[in-house]
């Protein structure tokens, strides 16, 4: 709680601070902040302009914000010329495409035979259909065939056009080829002399824009802090609510403390929504923007991100599945990370796990930039190929690790709806699980278990009893009856996994394609095959490690959103954690 009077310096201090995440009132923003909103978008829309334009930066200890505010109308000036004259370029170039294929001619000639009483007409029609004889029947030249088109143009009486049935006629043009590459011409000085000039601002002006953004975001966060703050005793008194991670209340206190503000604490509660801020291990850490592609945990709902982190690197693996390609990925990787900023080298460093993954499940599966190690011109590898696996054993595994994933993921959703509702929340997963065993265990003639029949009629009464446990007796066995039905779901689920392998055979056939293909290659050219088989090997295992990691990359992530975030009872819709600070560049 502050004085009106001292709120500006206290909102600075916890600026300074950073761990404050401020509850904002609801409210409409006032004129002058939805003018300082503008303002900041036309400065991030100049800043972007300005860093697309790929130029070396002067960077000028003295920028000022008010150089970065003449920047933005020189910047947007230069862009209301250079816009109008992207589209005419454009336009001419249409045109001038429409008419290229009947040659250069300039409409000042077509204007003097128009003059003299004679009518230039332009025709296209399927070179096919053309006829030779129209040009003793008609006054027309056949100039040439383009495609699968015949251009050919007509000379005429104005009075006596030509017409030939079933043949498409040119509109009469306003303008020649040669006007129209003069206005090309034209138009790429201005434009190149006007994108100089933009190289130029961007060169002395970026320091000063970014210099500029900088005080206007401070500014308007400051205001709409200070605009949705609620206000008690004749708006004397500024009351601020906020959420601070554990751990830094230590600060806080120390802050109001020296500021002589009072304040209360107390421990926030889910129907709060506090906003979440994600705390993991290193590992964990390089999967929370995939995980936030989804959306974050709830507050007080187990942050899933470590637990199918592991899972989503074995994925990609298995469905890039080629060794050669892990190694390019690794190397690719750790070579551009020596000259990588410090923002890109965690996503570097998970493409190196990726990678990892790859080899792994490239050697488990005998498959190198699509060669089959199992065939029998690889036996020199001797007992290593023991340890590899065919198709039907790939395919098994996809299973079997769906099956982990799926135990597992329902084994977190006992534990988090556990700690957050109750112990008896946390059974009827359980009970799953032990269902899910020992129905595997009875298809394996009860390899694991003796009594797995046992089992299952008990795993049965737990989903019946527990998956409504604040119900009554009816709603129980009325709710648990329903959620035995989701074992069909749940098999569908398993199903889902076999993506795993259909990805990873789909891209070792495409490998192994492009060996045969440049292969033949080299045999059948005699000096240029040698070479043409190193361009079309680099080629095409390129494209096809391309076109497969991304696949390798989205099908993981369906897995992990859809099956594993289902099975785990995840929830979501968590805020994210912005705490008020200072704005860095």
């Amino acid at each position: 709680m502050v004085h009106h009077s001292d709120y500006v310096d206290f909102l600075e201090g916890l600026r300074k601070l950073g761990v404050l995440h401020v509850r904002k009132q609801e409210g409409d923003p006032s004129e002058e902040l939805r003018g300082r909103m503008a303002l900041q978008q036309r400065l991030l829309t100049v800043k972007k302009g300005l860093e697309k334009r790929g130029v070396e930066v002067e960077r000028k200890a003295t920028a000022s914000s008010e150089e970065g505010h003449s920047v933005i109308a020189k910047y947007e000036a230069l862009m209301d010329e250079l816009e109008p004259l992207l589209q005419k370029r454009a336009t001419v170039r249409k045109e001038f495409d429409i008419l290229k294929p009947w040659g250069e001619f300039s409409i000042e000639t077509v204007k003097k035979l128009e003059a003299a009483g004679l009518e230039v007409q332009f025709f296209v029609c399927a070179a096919k259909r053309y006829q030779p004889e129209w040009e003793k029947e008609y006054p027309i030249a056949h100039l040439r065939n383009l495609g699968a088109d015949a251009y050919f143009v007509g000379i005429t009486k104005a009075e006596e056009p030509i017409e030939i049935p079933g043949v498409e006629m040119l509109p009469d043009p306003q303008n020649g080829t040669v006007e129209l590459k003069e206005k090309q011409a034209a138009f790429e000085r201005q434009i190149n002399e006007i994108e100089a000039r933009l190289d130029r601002l961007a060169e002395i002006g970026l320091p000063a824009v970014e210099a500029a953004l900088q005080d206007v975001q401070d500014t308007t966060q400051l205001m709409t802090v200070i605009e949705r703050t609620r206000r008690e005793a004749d708006e004397r008194l500024m009351v601020l609510e906020g959420y601070a991670p554990k751990g830094t209340e230590q600060d806080m206190e120390a802050l109001c403390d020296r500021e002589d503000v009072p304040y209360l604490k107390e421990r926030p509660q889910p129907k709060d929504q506090p906003p979440v801020l994600l705390r993991n291990s290193r590992f964990g850490r390089l999967f929370e923007p995939i995980a936030k592609l989804f959306a974050l945990p709830s507050y007080g709902e187990m942050d899933l991100t470590p637990y199918f982190a592991p899972f989503f690197m074995l994925f990609f693996g298995f469905c890039l599945g080629d060794a050669g390609y892990g190694i390019v990925l690794v190397l690719a990787a750790t070579i551009y990370k020596f000259r990588a900023d410090a923002a890109m080298k965690p996503t570097l460093t998970l493409v190196q796990f990726l990678g990892l993954a790859t080899i792994l499940f490239g050697a488990l599966t005998g498959t190198v930039f699509g060669l089959n190690l199992l065939q029998d011109q690889f036996a020199w590898l001797g007992g290593v190929r023991s340890y590899m696996l065919d198709s039907d054993q790939a395919f098994q595994l996809a299973l079997i690790l769906g099956v982990v994933q799926i135990l597992f993921g329902l084994g977190v959703k006992a534990l988090n709806k556990g700690q957050q509702y109750g112990w008896k929340h946390g059974i009827a997963p359980v009970g799953w699980i032990l269902l899910i065993l020992s129905l595997v265990d009875i298809g394996m003639a009860e390899l694991l278990l003796p009594y797995s029949k046992y089992v299952a009629w008990g795993a049965v009464g737990l989903i019946v009893l527990f998956s409504d446990p604040e119900a009554g007796i009816f709603g129980r066995l009325g709710s648990g009856a329903w959620a035995l039905y989701g074992i069909t779901g749940i098999f569908g689920d398993l199903l889902s996994y076999i993506r795993l392998f259909a990805l990873g055979i789909a891209s070792a056939i495409l490998g192994l394609v492009v060996n045969d293909i440049a292969l033949q290659i080299r045999g059948s050219i005699d000096i240029l095959g040698p070479i043409l088989f190193v361009v079309f090997l680099l080629v095409g295992h390129t494209a096809n490690l391309l076109i497969a990691s991304l696949g390798a990359f989205v099908h993981p992530m369906r897995l992990t959103f859809v099956e594993f975030y289902k099975n785990a009872g995840f929830e979501g819709g968590g805020k994210p954690y912005d705490p008020l600070r200072q704005q860095e560049q």
